[in-house]
């Protein structure tokens, strides 16, 4: 089977609902922030491998930008798509909304950006393909990947000056 070389993001776009109980719910009676990570990365791994048509693993969860109070009893919609796609690596975007059904309206409540990596069968890095927009909302999330991209490499190479800085410090404990 001969593997694609584009993808619209709508072919591997992914949705997920639940609805919020008290059981993940903090002090306050809003949804726990792990609850939400874990959901997150959850179905944004299922975009990906959606797209690459391959196993994937997290690279690294760039962003999870919480918007507004999420509360027991409420209904949400994760919305997983690819923004961007590199060699082996895919930026996928999750939109987290709070499904109001008796007013049939939808509020964004939280919006992350994960990094993801294909592997091959022997657990290397393999190609993904190609990704392009076609509405209006998806040409946004495309155009703008170039600078998360950039951020994202900046950000990768201070945590790694970071690691070394730890690794070559004696314990001082």
């Amino acid at each position: 089977m001969t593997k694609l070389t584009k993808k619209s993001m709508k072919d591997a776009k992914t949705f997920k609902s639940r609805q919020v109980f008290p059981q993940d719910t903090n002090h306050l009676g809003t949804l726990f922030g792990g609850t939400m990570m874990a959901n997150i990365d959850e179905i944004a791994a299922i975009c990906a491998k959606k797209h690459a048509g391959a196993t994937v693993v997290t690279a690294s969860t760039d962003s999870v930008d919480f918007l507004k109070p999420i509360k027991n009893g409420d209904i949400l919609t994760y919305v997983a798509m690819v923004s961007y796609a590199g060699k082996s690596s895919m930026e996928v975007c999750i939109q987290i909304l709070i499904e109001d059904i008796y007013n049939n309206d939808r509020h964004l409540a939280g919006l992350s950006f994960l990094t993801f990596v294909a592997l091959n069968e022997e657990g290397k890095p393999t190609a993904v393909p190609e990704v392009y927009p076609e509405t209006e909302e998806e040409k946004w999330f495309h155009d703008t990947a170039e600078v998360r991209v950039k951020r994202r490499k900046e950000r990768r190479e201070e945590s790694k000056k970071t690691i070394d800085f730890l690794s070559n410090i004696k314990n001082e404990d």
